[in-house]
């Protein structure tokens, strides 16, 4: 069960991570996004942006499509409330590791089109499609918020932060992911992710190292004795 509860997180999200952040980046994830009321599954109902909101759309848009390589430490919070720790590297496109922090057993990764969850604990591996994720619009090789991407909801700036809420537009019902941003300097700093059930993960990310080298090593599926 310890693993059908995680697994559902780690999707959802690739969903949301939790626990034991210091700081002003905790205190920030907690005001902008454990306190956000939670929302059910989006039906794609684009919505209309100020100009000063689309100007941040924007640069929040192009902050991502600049981004090539992203380390961070990040904390996580499933949907049944279960907190953990660990970390994430990106590589876009379409690759992405979650290395949980020990006793957990738990790693995901993201390459070649799937997302795969693994406990080596249980010896458990589970596949899905990373077209079929909200997460997995976050490593498209160029991400637009518009076409085949909607915005269904925009929180313009509070205490330095702003959220934008996105979903594919043919498929609204696959679930959302909310992008939450630093405005100066412009940074991504969490995200969360409601899945097609409606659960909802939280990822806050902190230590962001953007642009450092990220060995292709990382992102292999031969999940071995050895992970």
């Amino acid at each position: 069960m310890k693993s059908i509860r995680v697994i559902s997180g780690c999707i959802g999200l690739l969903g949301m991570l939790c626990v034991g952040i210091t700081g002003s980046s905790y205190q920030a994830f907690g005001d902008v996004v454990v306190s956000s009321s939670p929302s059910p599954v989006n039906t794609g109902s684009s919505v209309q942006l100020s100009a000063q909101d689309q100007a941040l759309s924007d640069q929040a848009q192009s902050w991502i499509n600049n981004l090539s390589t992203l380390q961070a430490k990040f904390q996580q919070i499933a949907p049944d409330g279960q907190r953990s720790t660990g970390t994430v590297w990106i590589k876009r496109p379409g690759r992405i590791r979650f290395e949980y922090n020990k006793p957990s057993e738990l790693l995901l990764v993201a390459n070649d089109g799937k997302m795969v969850f693994h406990d080596s604990e249980v010896g458990q591996t589970t596949t899905i499609p990373l077209d079929q994720s909200p997460l997995g619009l976050l490593l498209k090789p160029q991400l637009s918020f518009s076409g085949d991407v909607s915005i269904t909801n925009f929180m313009p700036p509070n205490n330095g932060l702003f959220q934008i809420t996105v979903v594919r537009t043919a498929s609204p019902s696959d679930g959302s992911l909310t992008l939450i941003f630093n405005q100066n300097p412009l940074m991504l700093k969490a995200w969360r992710v409601v899945d097609a059930q409606g659960r909802i993960t939280m990822v806050d990310l902190y230590d962001l190292q953007p642009g450092v080298s990220v060995k292709n090593k990382l992102f292999k599926m031969d999940f071995g004795d050895n992970e």
